[in-house]
């Protein structure tokens, strides 16, 4: 689950990035959408071109939300080595024009310019072979991709973000991949980056083909998302992870349908010819049916551990993204658990699956999607909800802002400010009134079907009428959904629920992404080498399962 206090994504020169592509030397311009949160806000064209005499990118483009950002164009220069040249920009950000011109020469970055009418003149160090970044200006990625080639886990490049500082981008994995385009596939590399800012470090996921040309980025933490638009339709996805067993399906839902990936067990299906059945579910801000965040295919590999223990499952992209259709701008976390009750009539009807022994393990929000979908489908056998939130969704983004405000040096006056604009921003999303002095970009950000729906979600509410056997399996070290939560959904479900059978495994050394961690919180993610879930956090849900669809008759 991401954090959901409010940030600006597209503020021009604020702290760090988003990405876009370009072609071979002197093609044509190849197209980039913008995703926020799965829904598309803009787009830029970028064109390559590579002489005798270095690279020169060009890009133009339009960005909608959250700040409206208009880039009529956009160079970036470097020499036949990759060293740095020079920058320049024609655009208008927030209805403020921006004129700028950076030169690299002997060492120093010189800016001059202006930006809303005001004059811009800075100089700064850089490195000879620093890469130039533009924040909100995806073309900037094309040279990093390009630079990253080669560059293996622990490398680290420069950049400089103009017109403010230099930083490191250190690499924390490299991965080979597939890209499914329909039935056809594209060889890619998967480069998990940290973007090491004065402010705190930011990941972020950079996708590109072997031949070094830029296919997409990915922010987690901002619900960002950039690709090359002919990669951007729903008939493709990234195929980031597999098991043996796997298989792509089709699940009809409410007039769309979902893209899947079906799992079947090696091992023979027990007595009757049936297996028991899993619907997987993630988190929010991870929309992918392999539930992958920050390196880690998280539901992709419990898909692997369940089908060794003999147990079926069925994974799939949300609606809206990737192989799946609908519309990801309006889904709330109802919608979502109304695709769950899809699958699980899609499962039922299968000759090679259990309709009695159908279950449902989500994670995160995924959590509150399961038990959702069982308070409203008695069909389902059980729930397995992993790193849950037991507050409300209200409650929550509150205690994660205390927890990231908590990390940084603020004076009281401006932390108590930016606890007031938050419970400001969540009391109007929920009620329609007080968006008054709210910066428009921060409303265009919150004011949607989904935070709405989040933040009014009440786990106890909801628990009420969950009438099936409940496991709540928790991270030690969860900084993002503190693992005390565990204890009062199990409360609260001994409590409230009609559920007969309530357990809770707490698993120690794990953080929110069920890996094994030192400190749990996330500015430790792009570090951490170990990106398979951990086999205590598997065991514990295959052993509880095993035994719970070995009571059902």
């Amino acid at each position: 689950m991401r954090f959901f206090h409010c940030t600006c994504l597209f503020l021009l020169f604020l702290a760090v990035p988003a990405g876009a592509q370009a072609p071979a030397s002197g093609s044509a311009a190849t197209g980039y959408t913008v995703f926020l949160r799965g829904s598309p806000v803009g787009r830029e064209d970028v064109t390559v071109q590579v002489t005798a005499a270095g690279t020169t990118v060009v890009t133009e483009g339009r960005v909608a939300s959250p700040s409206p950002l208009v880039i009529r164009r956009a160079e970036f220069k470097y020499g036949p080595d990759w060293s740095p040249q020079s920058f320049q920009l024609d655009a208008t950000a927030s209805g403020q024009s921006v004129i700028l011109r950076t030169t690299v020469q002997n060492g120093t970055a010189a800016t001059e310019g202006s930006q809303g009418g005001k004059p811009v003149s800075v100089t700064h160090a850089v490195n000879a072979q620093s890469l130039l970044h533009a924040n909100g200006i995806f073309a900037s990625y094309v040279a990093l991709a390009r630079r990253l080639s080669g560059i293996a886990p622990g490398g680290e490049l420069r950049l400089y973000v103009i017109p403010q500082a230099e930083i490191t981008v250190r690499v924390a994995s490299v991965r080979e991949e597939r890209m499914q385009l329909g039935a056809a596939f594209l060889d890619v590399r998967q480069y998990e980056l940290v973007f090491v800012n004065p402010g705190g470090d930011l990941a972020a996921s950079l996708t590109a083909g072997v031949d070094g040309n830029l296919i997409g980025v990915s922010v987690p933490a901002q619900g960002l998302n950039v690709m090359r638009a002919d990669l951007a339709a729903t008939t493709a996805r990234t195929q980031v992870f597999s098991n043996p067993g796997d298989e792509p399906v089709v699940i009809p839902a409410a007039g769309f349908n979902l893209g899947a990936t079906l799992t079947r067990p090696s091992s023979a299906p027990p007595a009757g010819g049936r297996f028991p059945a899993v619907i997987l579910l993630s988190g929010s801000g991870v929309d992918d049916r392999d539930g992958f965040a920050l390196g880690i295919p998280t539901l992709g590999q419990l898909a692997g551990t369940l089908a060794d223990a003999g147990v079926l499952t069925v994974r799939y992209d949300k609606r809206g993204y990737g192989q799946s259709g609908g519309r990801s701008e309006s889904a709330t976390i109802a919608d979502h658990a109304e695709d769950a009750r899809a699958a699980m009539r899609w499962l039922a009807q299968r000759k090679d699956v259990d309709p009695k022994r159908i279950a449902l393990v989500g994670h995160s929000e995924g959590a509150w999607v399961a038990l959702l979908s069982a308070s409203r489908e008695r069909r389902f056998a059980a729930v397995v909800a992993i790193a849950g939130p037991a507050s409300t969704g209200a409650e929550l983004v509150l205690e994660q802002q205390q927890h990231a405000l908590d990390q940084m040096k603020l004076a009281p006056e401006e932390r108590e400010r930016r606890v007031a604009l938050q419970k400001q921003i969540q009391t109007a999303v929920l009620t329609g009134k007080g968006w008054e002095g709210v910066p428009p970009e921060m409303r265009q950000q919150a004011d949607t079907p989904w935070f709405q729906s989040l933040l009014a979600f009440n786990p106890s509410r909801v628990i009420r009428d969950v009438r099936q056997p409940l496991l709540f399996v928790h991270g030690e070290l969860d900084r993002q959904v503190p693992v005390a939560h565990a204890d009062r959904l199990a409360d609260l479900a001994r409590k409230e629920s009609d559920s007969k059978s309530v357990e809770v495994v707490i698993v120690k050394g794990v953080n929110h992404l069920l890996v094994p961690a030192f400190t749990g919180e996330v500015s430790e993610y792009g570090t951490l080498t170990d990106r398979n879930v951990s086999r205590d956090v598997s065991s514990a849900i295959n052993t509880w399962l095993t035994k719970t669809f070995a009571a059902i008759r």
